[in-house]
């Protein structure tokens, strides 16, 4: 291969005859193409090394300070802030965040002074792998331990609501407006925009049934709109869950709603589901207790007799035929599922005979129900109801 810098065996002179000794003349020569030699390499390393020290530092500053405990060449220090910090701001920590992201939003921040000197805090932080994704409110300028401890700390900006089993619609509204900033009007136009959050059509437009009974979090910027699109988003989640048809939502949640104000135990559940559709199917009326207290918002031991007996109301299922004309709770996923799946069994009728331990019997057998009756009447007496 030819020489980079000689010339090629082609190119060059007749070799000298052979003698003892060089002139001086040819020495200071060849001292001269060697000393042309070590500058031409000399500049092509020194450019080398150039690029590779340019190509090397942004590298580093690009993706370098991705690996925690990453040291700087050259015993350089990670830039950090010596506090005691200024104006607090706003950062969100996404989901799945590694130590790596959440460095570069708290140094956009301005949190921070470098991603590297977050990432070798993170590093030496015990319980920073635990950190969790949300909106917090840390000071700017502060050291990266600092930030990294006060992360651990989990002490997030976000309301947490809690909606249990069984609440209505109203019960729902009050218990948002209650803990978060959201205004009833704001609440209330919220679940008046079916489409806004995302309530199927089946429901025709009413939100009872929809609103999934859980706790949820309202962070910073979130809204009311927000907010309930969850609800009814986790409401269709958990029927898919439980294997419920699409033309089968409004109907389920509907029968689950009973299950869920009727049923006094967990096991009590599936027994409810199944006395429904026993009657359902014999063509006979539900006479469900809790459908007419919730049309008239008023437990069932205040109805009057007359109330009763009076077949105008359209939640008396014991004069009307068929379900009620919505869901009269948001029920949860254990009603839901007792729905989707009733155990096998031929009750139609059940009383609950004892309202303190929630003794509920179950038969098949009309005249045994009406012993179950006199049983809760007995009880009722003697207990003051």
């Amino acid at each position: 291969m030819t020489d980079l810098f000689e010339p090629s065996l082609a190119q060059r002179p007749a070799s000298p005859p052979p003698s003892r000794g060089r002139s001086s003349a040819s020495k200071r020569a060849a001292r001269k193409r060697k000393r042309r030699r070590q500058q031409r390499t000399f500049v092509i390393l020194l450019v080398l090394l150039g690029i590779l020290g340019v190509g090397g530092y942004y590298l580093l500053d690009r993706v370098g300070s991705s690996f925690a405990g990453f040291e700087l060449p050259f015993g350089q220090q990670a830039e950090d802030y010596s506090g005691p910090g200024g104006d607090p701001v706003q950062v969100v920590i996404p989901e799945g965040a590694t130590g790596s992201a959440m460095g570069s939003v708290l140094a956009d921040a301005d949190v921070v002074a470098s991603v590297a000197a977050f990432n070798e805090a993170f590093d030496t932080t015990p319980g920073s792998a635990g950190i969790q994704p949300g909106t917090y409110e840390l000071p700017t300028q502060i050291p990266a331990s600092e930030a990294v401890q006060m992360l651990v700390a989990n002490e997030k900006i976000e309301t947490k609501v809690t909606i249990p089993e069984g609440f209505v619609a109203e019960q729902v509204i009050d218990k948002i407006t209650s803990v978060t900033n959201f205004s009833r009007e704001e609440v209330e136009a919220a679940l008046g925009d079916a489409d806004a959050i995302g309530l199927p059509k089946q429901a025709g437009g009413e939100v009872e049934g929809w609103l999934f009974p859980k706790q949820y979090v309202v962070q910073p910027g979130d809204t009311a709109v927000d907010l309930v699109k969850t609800m009814v988003s986790q409401t269709i989640a958990e029927l898919e869950s439980a294997g419920v048809p699409k033309s089968e939502w409004e109907d389920t949640l509907n029968k689950a709603s009973m299950v869920e104000r009727e049923a006094m135990t967990d096991e009590d559940r599936g027994k409810v589901a199944r006395v429904l559709e026993n009657r359902l199917a014999a063509g006979e009326r539900l006479g469900i207790d809790a459908t007419l207290a919730y049309g008239l918002g008023k437990p069932a031991h205040e109805i009057t007799v007359s109330e009763w007996d009076d077949a105008s109301l359209p939640y008396n299922t014991r004069q009307n035929d068929g379900l009620p004309p919505t869901p009269i709770a948001n029920p949860g996923a254990a009603s839901i599922e007792a729905v989707a799946a009733p155990p096998e069994g031929d009750w139609r009728w059940y009383v609950t005979v004892n309202l303190e331990t929630g003794e509920t019997k179950f038969t098949g057998d009309y005249n045994e129900f009406l012993e179950f009756r006199g049983e809760y009447q007995e009880w009722a007496a003697e207990n003051g109801y």
